[in-house]
């Protein structure tokens, strides 16, 4: 073999390696790893205040001592190229929230650059908060704060409502549940009489069937501060050593049950 032949073959290798380094560091730098869990509240963004994650840390303490579901709540500057459900469902696997086996755990992702919050339902808890309750906390308890930029507030009225629907279902008391924030209005015209007509008849109709009735209790519970309603989506080892005294992280596993929404 000449000289010139080996040459061309070891710049052949060469350029294979750079081009094999290069795709690894972009994608390093554009798919970020997920982050260890640090307890109950991991704000990695930077986004929630003192006095509301340690509402939220007391409330999931209960909400787990009480009931054996595992709230979690974790904020990020970016989930990168990723799918903000799709990394919600992956960080939740990654982190294995809730007892393996039972798998009742709640993850409350919000992602600050991409602007959309998720929360995402272990298998144990998908019966009583299927995705269209949770598509309601979302759009009636969350979304408002979380638009005027109060983050704190909208994962405390997020952690607040699901952990109302937990408790009511195991048939246990919080004591230590904060009170959720009313939805201010954002002003608008004025509704016309006709309209409040229109929606007594829905109402009405509404009351007649066990859906609507249902959707109603919802409602209702939402506008005076009560959450959810009570009817109704993981690794193997979970991050015990890491969760900062939170023992909510035993392997946990999520089928991608919620709902999520943009802000």
């Amino acid at each position: 073999m000449t000289s010139y032949s080996m040459m061309k073959r070891l710049a052949s290798a060469l350029f294979i390696i750079f081009v094999i380094s290069f795709l690894a560091g972009h994608s390093v730098a554009s798919d970020p790893p997920f982050p260890r869990p640090t307890g109950a509240v991991n704000d990695f963004a930077n986004v929630i205040p003192p006095e509301q994650r340690a509402a939220m840390e007391s409330l999931a303490g209960e909400v787990l001592q009480k009931t054996g579901t595992a709230v979690v709540v974790a904020t990020v500057p970016t989930v990168g190229d990723r799918v903000v459900d799709d990394y919600a469902t992956r960080l939740y696997e990654s982190w294995g929230i809730g007892k393996k086996g039972e798998d009742k755990g709640v993850l409350i992702l919000l992602a600050l650059k991409e602007r959309r919050v998720r929360i995402e339902t272990g298998y144990g808890v998908e019966g009583i908060l299927p995705d269209g309750v949770v598509g309601e906390i979302i759009r009636l308890q969350v979304i408002p704060p979380l638009k005027q930029g109060d983050y704190g507030q909208g994962l405390l009225n997020a952690m607040t409502a699901v952990s109302d629907v937990i408790a009511r279902n195991a048939g246990v008391t919080l004591t230590g549940r904060p009170q959720l924030q009313p939805v201010r209005p954002t002003g608008g015209r004025p509704v016309s009489p006709f309209t409040l007509l229109l929606l007594a008849i829905v109402v009405m109709l509404m009351l007649f069937t066990r859906t609507g009735r249902q959707i109603m209790a919802l409602l209702l519970l939402s506008s005076f501060g009560g959450g959810g309603r009570s009817y109704g989506g993981g690794s193997s080892g979970g991050f015990g050593g890491f969760s900062g005294g939170f023992g909510g992280f035993g392997g946990g596993m999520s089928g991608g049950g919620g709902a999520g929404g943009d802000f």
